[in-house]
């Protein structure tokens, strides 16, 4: 029990002092009225896209690498990059990319929590989920692939959850690489599609104007279809 209070600490603090420094960071270089300026995020756009122009591989690594190290150490989720890998990359390059990044970082993240965090795991969350054990055990790459497709966990409690499962590394890169591609093509469009709409337009467009794109509201609407069907394959999946 001692053990895991320290481990909790230690991440605790590991993660606040690496989201402290990156905050300051940011702010020390703008200011919060810059960063939620269109000028700004129009300026930036035409960086990217310079960027792209001359050296398009250097870029995808370097957000290739951010990815990893948004999901471990940073312990972020997928959306927000998803979002962000579709309007400075593009879709397809985003698409491959972000998740590439995602099933890496998720991976780190999984191999630390076998590593220091299984035991808490299972003390906290064995009871709530020990109906997945005889299914993983039965056919573990399909189940994990399943689990993926199906969310409805936190990103990263899900990237830990399967260490009370004992899966291999292997099963767990592939599942999450496959799994989560259709949620994060969407979301990579939308972000894709925003870059085009703000690139058309010299004004801060309005929300009508942004939903109304075919860029914008074809994503959207599938988004939302997949979002009930992921609920009702939840319903299926954690059946008891």
């Amino acid at each position: 029990m001692e053990k895991s209070k320290k481990i909790k600490l230690f991440i605790a603090i590991f993660y606040v002092t690496i989201v402290g420094l990156f905050l300051y960071y940011l702010f020390s270089k703008f200011s919060i009225q810059q960063l939620t300026s269109y000028e700004f995020i129009k300026d930036n756009i035409e960086y990217f896209s310079k960027i792209k122009e001359t050296n398009y591989l250097l870029l995808s690594l370097a957000f290739l690498l951010f990815t990893v190290l948004w999901v471990f150490p940073f312990l972020g989720f997928g959306s927000p990059i998803a979002l962000l890998g579709g309007f400075i990359l593009g879709k397809w390059t985003g698409v491959f990319i972000v998740v590439l990044g995602l099933s890496i970082g998720a991976t780190l993240l999984y191999i630390f929590g076998n590593y220091f965090l299984k035991e808490l795991v299972r003390e906290k969350f064995l009871n709530k989920f020990q109906s997945l054990e005889h299914k993983f055990k039965k056919s573990e790459f399909l189940y994990l692939l399943v689990y993926r497709a199906a969310g409805g966990i936190p990103w990263q409690l899900s990237c830990i959850l399967p260490t009370l499962f004992n899966v291999k590394v292997k099963n767990f890169f592939l599942a999450t690489f496959i799994g989560i591609i259709p949620q994060i093509f969407l979301v990579v469009s939308i972000g894709s599609g925003l870059e085009t709409v703000i690139n058309q337009n010299l004004e801060p467009p309005g929300i009508i104007d942004i939903l109304s794109s075919p860029n914008i509201y074809l994503p959207l609407v599938v988004f939302l279809i997949l979002v009930v069907a992921t609920i009702i394959l939840r319903k299926f999946f954690y059946k008891q």
